[in-house]
């Protein structure tokens, strides 16, 4: 089995935009992950000269800027085939998905656990001079159906290509559930950076490192990688500023373990956030109650990542009681009443929010006329403009424009004024809707713990009860 990724490599930024690229190649040759070179060869190019063809072929048609080229990966199933064997599969691969028009290298890595192909082209065509253009959907459509053909025509077994796509409603719930738990997901993954970044001599190193803990990577304006039990991928740099592409190119230069440590110890940097979890000291009823649910669960914090799938559940329970726990606090609650009266102001506040949803709504429906004008306008101005120019071939438009001009100056009105106002009403029930979730949540929130508290009670009358009952069956004297 052999799955393909595809990354892209873009410009770098700096005066030397092919930096990228060339870090790439250098990296797919290395000789000690091919042996002494075997496994390397191109298309279209010489492997020890592919950087300065490809740069030689965007000069030639005005394009050594934005995109440079790009990455794919290969990966074979474990013991599953043999280092040549790779090699001649990624060579078809190439010569069938990349046709004569690119100038290509590419490579094969047998120095881990499994073997892996890289293979790395130029984004300009040097015969045409167009860009390679890669669409969504390329991937099930096009690039994984050749490595399963391939893999079939060697005996190899192959992917489900529907299985791993998106959409899937099965999968798709997944993600929703491992959603809830990504405030220990984050940690998770920025732990797995970290590491590949302090082994890592390069990036593609690093990438070919994350990869190897089997997380799938996609490269296009943002890194983000996406672990394995999770069907969306997270933005690296969303994972905070150490984490930006540009950021983790620089730390792989400059980290190992001894820096890392000092950093963490010194460095503003990598900013440790308060914990929300620290006990309060003046924690009281049931904010003792959900507090002490957090901290059972918070022993999911030091569990490795490879053992995430046994207590994705618990994820999704750690980050429901933190939410509840917080919600308890901020608003000073302490007793049941307390939270009950919480809850009833939270549902006043619903109303008040859909009472506003409809008066803006209808405020606005009042204004569509003249928006309808505002938009054909807005079609009509290129002819406009060309007739302003002097083209009287759109006097026609022309009449029509000046027309509905006119109308809106009867309203008192100017299409500016009018953008104004309608982008005013879509910030107001933009805000409506955001102020109606918020709201929402937390009334759902408190309505579930108010139903958890009256089952505990419940349960514990019923508890109290029994004891009762068999105090009394112990105390009658016996015939």
């Amino acid at each position: 089995m052999a799955i393909t990724k595809i990354l892209t490599i873009n410009d770098s930024g700096v005066k030397f935009s092919g930096k990228h690229l060339k870090q790439a190649i250098e990296y797919i040759i290395d000789n000690v992950k091919t042996q002494d070179g075997r496994f390397v060869t191109g298309i279209n190019c010489q492997p020890e000269k592919a950087f300065e063809q490809m740069k030689a072929t965007k000069l030639k048609f005005g394009k050594a800027d934005k995109r440079q080229g790009y990455h794919l990966i290969i990966s074979f199933e474990e013991g599953e085939v043999a280092s040549d064997i790779a090699f001649e599969i990624i060579g078809k691969f190439v010569q069938e998905y990349l046709g004569e028009g690119y100038e290509a290298i590419y490579a094969v890595h047998d120095n881990t656990a499994h073997v892996h192909g890289h293979i790395i082209f130029n984004s300009v065509n040097y015969v045409s001079g167009r860009k390679f253009r890669y669409e969504k959907g390329d991937w099930a459509k096009s690039i994984q159906p050749i490595t399963n053909r391939l893999c079939t025509e060697y005996g190899l077994s192959t992917i489900d290509i529907e299985q791993h796509g998106r959409k899937s409603n099965e999968r798709y719930k997944d993600w929703n559930e491992f959603r809830d738990g990504k405030l220990i997901w984050r940690d998770m993954i920025k732990r797995d950076l970290d590491a590949c970044i302090m082994q890592s001599d390069s990036f593609e190193e690093f990438l070919d490192l994350l990869v190897e803990k089997g997380y799938d990577i996609k490269q296009n304006k943002y890194l983000a990688v996406k672990p394995q039990g999770m069907q969306r991928f997270c933005r690296c740099k969303s994972l905070g500023a150490q984490y930006t592409e540009e950021r983790i190119r620089k730390r792989i230069a400059e980290e190992d373990m001894l820096s890392y440590a000092n950093r963490n110890q010194k460095d503003d940097s990598f900013e440790k956030v308060k914990d929300e979890f620290l006990r309060r000291t003046k924690l009281s009823g049931i904010q003792k109650t959900y507090y002490a649910r957090v901290c059972r669960i918070r022993r999911l914090e030091r569990l490795p990542y490879s053992k995430a799938w046994e207590y994705r559940e618990e994820i999704r329970k750690l980050q429901e009681y933190h939410d509840r726990y917080l919600f308890l606090v901020k608003n000073n609650i302490h007793s049941l009443t307390e939270l009950v009266a919480v809850s009833g102001n939270l549902e006043s506040k619903v109303k008040e929010c859909q009472t506003e949803r409809r008066q803006l709504y209808r405020e606005k429906k009042q204004l569509e006329p003249l928006f309808a004008i505002v938009d054909e306008m807005e079609k009509l101005e290129p002819a406009e403009e060309s007739y302003q120019n002097g083209d009287t071939f759109f006097e026609k438009e022309h009449l029509k424009f000046e027309k509905l001009n006119e109308e809106l100056a009867k309203q008192g009105y100017t299409v500016s004024e009018l953008n104004v106002i309608r982008k005013r009403y879509e910030n107001k029930i933009s805000g409506n809707y955001e102020k109606r979730k918020a709201v929402g949540k937390n009334l759902k929130m408190s309505q579930t713990m108010i139903e958890e508290i009256l089952a505990g009670l419940e349960q514990m009358e019923s508890r109290q009860e029994e004891l009762y009952r068999t105090d009394n069956r112990e105390e009658q004297p016996k015939r």
